[in-house]
């Protein structure tokens, strides 16, 4: 009996721990902030910033719930920046072979933020357009 209980307490500590690894990339963040502080910017190339190894990203808008997260990602990633219940960022999550890689909070710095019609980016294509307000 113990050693089941040692077990199921493991795989609640694995499972609790699955985003550890996430990091959140403040130097990026930093930096799309002084893009989108210069007014003549209409558009971030994620490109020539991203200096770590993705394939995919997706941009989330305000009030996105986890499970519209969940199901885009096609990954459970646990929003730690509850952006759910938040008016002041979009969240820009990285993916790398499936697995989330880096996210970052996009202040919003009165400014929308969009891709277009694609449903994420690529490093072939990952220009996210910015909406003044």
């Amino acid at each position: 009996m113990k050693k089941v209980i040692i077990v199921i307490f493991s795989l609640y500590l694995l499972v609790g721990c699955s985003d550890s690894n996430v990091l959140q990339n403040k130097k990026l963040e930093e930096f799309i902030y002084t893009v989108v502080e210069d007014k003549s910017k209409s558009e971030i190339d994620i490109t020539s910033l991203a200096k770590f190894t993705w394939d995919k990203a997706f941009i989330f808008p305000p009030y996105t719930t986890q499970v519209s997260i969940d199901e885009q990602l096609d990954v459970h990633f646990k929003d730690p920046s509850n952006i759910d219940t938040r008016d002041d960022i979009y969240l820009l999550v990285f993916l790398n072979k499936g697995k989330v890689v880096q996210y970052e909070e996009i202040k919003r710095q009165k400014s929308d933020f969009s891709v277009g019609e694609k449903k994420f980016l690529t490093p072939s294509s990952a220009s996210i357009k910015i909406v003044r307000i």
